[in-house]
């Protein structure tokens, strides 16, 4: 197992399932401060860059930051080391920290923020609530000898291949017979120059995101032992899957609001939230939305929740869903601090899967602002 790792390579194992198309248009998502050539032995996960999470990676030896929330949210004209924000900036580039933010890219995505907060509330057939991204999906056909149909089986579904729902590494196999003639000057796996050959072979077929699509490749002729190994990719035309914003889901157990409300507290770690609508509302249904969801009140209405949990919650919005009989909880825009553990047990999966033993750890202090009284 390799202890170091670029940090480019780490940003390409992470985007493997947070990839920067996921981000709404005109996010701030990739690199803050620093660089991703350098080499990584510690990685610490963070939901914002205050200076108190630098100095927790100054004091633990941290190489990289990977933030939800962007460090640099608006252009700096200029960078004055006597500011609060050019103090950390100047911390971070002396002890080289490099500093990467995943913002609505991480809220998109499968397993990412809203994932983490559906299955901490325990919804039950969840879906996306508002739809950003529609994943365009291909066929790819690969021909393999039988001795490394599992290995290749197993290789694409690594890279991405094979995601239909819930599942992953979905394939189906056909025997057949492959045929060909080594040309002079090749060195084929099996057979003999200039001789025709007859090989027992699979054909495999599997779902491929168009975006992730080189990325299968590479893994496939990586593990294919042929020079030139034989494969199709078609485009499909069928109904494509969608990321988005957002999950809503079915809610375990006979709950009115105010038990809803008492059962949201415990299972998102919040002392306070703020609540709008009737206490004797049953909650069948709920949505959750991290971050500010003062726009997609309405649309989880639609949608046929009886309820939407998420933070930032303006006056006239709640006005508006009183009005309209849509129940919100607001239980702050910190709840998604869920992702810090969340992502730093994926990120630590994906690299040992690959081959890397790379410290990767949450971020221990609270960023919460507020103070309830």
């Amino acid at each position: 197992m390799k202890n170091t790792i670029a940090a480019n390579t780490l940003i390409q194992y992470f985007e493997s399932f947070a990839p920067k198309s996921y981000a709404l248009e005109g996010d701030k998502n990739g690199l803050m401060v620093g660089s991703l050539k350098k080499k990584v032995k510690k990685a610490m996960v963070a939901l914002d860059v205050l200076e108190k999470t630098i100095d927790e990676a100054i004091e633990k030896d941290v190489d990289f930051i990977l933030a939800h929330h962007p460090l640099l949210f608006h252009p700096l004209k200029q960078i004055d080391v006597d500011t609060p924000m050019g103090r950390m900036i100047k911390k971070a580039i002396e002890h080289e920290i490099t500093i990467y933010a995943a913002h609505t890219n991480l809220d998109v995505a499968e397993g990412g923020v809203n994932d983490l907060l559906a299955e901490r509330l325990q919804f039950k057939d969840s879906n996306v609530l508002a739809p950003t991204y529609t994943e365009t999906l291909q066929k790819l056909v690969a021909f393999v000898p039988a001795s490394h149909a599992k290995q290749i089986r197993e290789a694409l579904g690594a890279a991405g291949a094979g995601h239909i729902g819930h599942y992953s590494h979905c394939s189906f196999s056909a025997e057949g017979i492959g045929r060909f003639r080594p040309q002079e000057g090749t060195n084929p796996y099996i057979g003999t120059a200039g001789k025709e050959e007859e090989v027992g072979e699979v054909r495999i077929e599997t779902i491929v995101p168009a975006n992730r699509s080189g990325k299968v490749i590479a893994a496939l002729l990586k593990a294919h032992p042929y020079e030139e190994p034989a494969y199709d990719l078609y485009p499909l035309d069928q109904p494509q899957f969608q990321r988005g914003l957002g999950r809503i889901g079915k809610v375990e157990g006979d709950h009115t609001l105010a038990s809803y409300v008492e059962f949201v507290k415990q299972a998102l770690g919040v002392k306070t939230v703020r609540v709008v609508g009737e206490l004797d509302t049953k909650i069948r249904k709920a949505a959750v939305l991290g971050g500010d969801g003062n726009k997609y009140v309405m649309q989880a209405k639609r949608a046929g929740a009886d309820v939407l949990i998420t933070g930032d919650l303006y006056y006239h919005v709640a006005q508006d869903a009183l009005m309209a009989g849509m129940c919100v909880i607001d239980a702050g825009h910190h709840i998604e601090a869920i992702m810090k553990e969340g992502v730093a047990e994926k990120v630590t999966a994906l690299l040992s899967e690959n081959g890397y033993k790379i410290d990767v750890f949450a971020s221990t202090p609270s960023t919460e602002p507020f103070q309830f009284l």
